[in-house]
């Protein structure tokens, strides 16, 4: 399934928008869009395998962020706040309104902000992998915790890993410390929507304690483990895409009740 590939400006940001939907149906009304955001350093080729099982049964958009996956750096940092509005703003550029928004490490904290800007348009949030736990939220722990993420990881993803890594370079640090400093144990409570913290077992990032305390502390938060590392989404793609589609699936439900 090819993906349709558009870069659109945003108060003069790139941001390319990846589109795959059932039978290539890109630009038709099916609801909800599942967006998907990346993680610091990342590009869409993070949710490559997942978006593929996800596009079975819903419209996808998998984002490149400003400076991130051969976009051009954006000259400056870029806060959460900033990157949600961008990534909102531009998927309903689009025609999309509603998102389902999915963001993995770094995304996690992008996609809370975006939902707790626009909550018209979010109608739930997934999370996985979410950073940075408090203990560990320094520079030093942090590329310790990836180091070690990176020997579970298998030959694609660290192919990926490392090559989205060199090409982004200059927009990854700048938003190193933006990501140390965010506070998603205290933000997530201002998502008025459902939200699913999903983490992956072998995760030596996002420790289990954490991640739970996250859901815990949304509105309407739930928690589910999945087998796999940091990356999980991608270990298990047809998993994961079942997950989110049930996690819709009972929002919708309950919706209706």
């Amino acid at each position: 399934m090819r993906a349709k590939v558009e870069t659109i400006r945003i108060d003069g940001l790139p941001v390319r928008l990846h589109t795959a939907a059932p039978a290539g149906r890109v630009r038709s009304d099916l609801d909800p869009t599942v967006v998907l955001v990346h993680g610091i350093g990342m590009s869409h080729r993070s949710f490559g395998r997942s978006q593929q099982a996800l596009a079975a049964t819903h419209r996808t958009v998998s984002v490149d962020l400003p400076g991130f996956g051969g976009l051009r750096a954006a000259g400056r940092t870029l806060s959460m706040a900033e990157l949600g509005d961008l990534v909102v703003r531009a998927v309903r550029a689009r025609g999309a309104e509603d998102l389902v928004l999915v963001g993995q490490s770094m995304g996690a904290q992008v996609v809370t902000e975006a939902a707790r800007q626009h909550p018209g348009a979010v109608g739930s949030v997934v999370l996985v992998s979410p950073v940075v736990p408090v203990e560990r939220r320094s520079l030093p722990l942090v590329a310790s915790d990836l180091f070690r993420d990176g020997t579970g990881e298998g030959l694609r993803m660290n192919g990926v890993l490392v090559t989205d890594y060199l090409r982004s370079v200059r927009q990854y640090v700048r938003e190193l410390r933006p990501m140390l400093r965010y506070r998603l144990e205290e933000t997530i409570a201002d998502v008025h929507g459902p939200v699913l913290v999903v983490r992956g077992s072998d995760d030596p990032i996002v420790r289990r304690d954490w991640a739970v305390g996250v859901a815990t502390r949304a509105q309407r938060g739930s928690f589910v483990e999945l087998p796999g590392p940091h990356h999980l989404q991608e270990r298990h793609p047809v998993a994961f895409a079942r997950l989110v589609d049930e996690f819709r699936r009972a929002q919708t439900l309950e919706g209706l009740r």
